[in-house]
């Protein structure tokens, strides 16, 4: 029986990468807004490529902890062998399926 939070962590991380996306064009709005009403405060508020690599870093460090605790899991409570691997579909493992040569037919 599959459980509700399996199909949410893509969903989940979809809405909070369209929020950062209004945020950060809400801010540059403000700057923009800014600058024109103080011609001399165009000095930049932040630099946006820290804040992107930092974001990008802490998204990458949040998904391998959810990878390790889906992998830990999995081994835990299953007889099969599963693997961390990025996914098109959002899944954070793929289980690892043998390849069982067929059998030599007797002569």
């Amino acid at each position: 029986m599959a459980s509700p939070a399996h199909g949410g962590g893509f969903q989940n991380k979809t809405h909070r990468v369209a929020i950062l996306a209004e945020l950060d064009k809400q801010k540059r709005l403000l700057i923009q807004n800014s600058s024109l009403n103080n011609p001399g405060a165009s000095i930049p508020l932040s630099r946006p490529t820290q804040n992107k690599d930092f974001r990008d870093h802490a998204e990458q460090q949040h998904i391998a902890a959810q990878q390790k605790a889906a992998l830990q899991h999995a081994h835990a409570h299953s007889s099969g062998f599963f693997i961390t691997q990025d996914s098109s579909f959002g899944n954070l493992i793929l289980p690892v399926l043998p390849r069982i040569d067929p059998p030599i037919p007797a002569e």
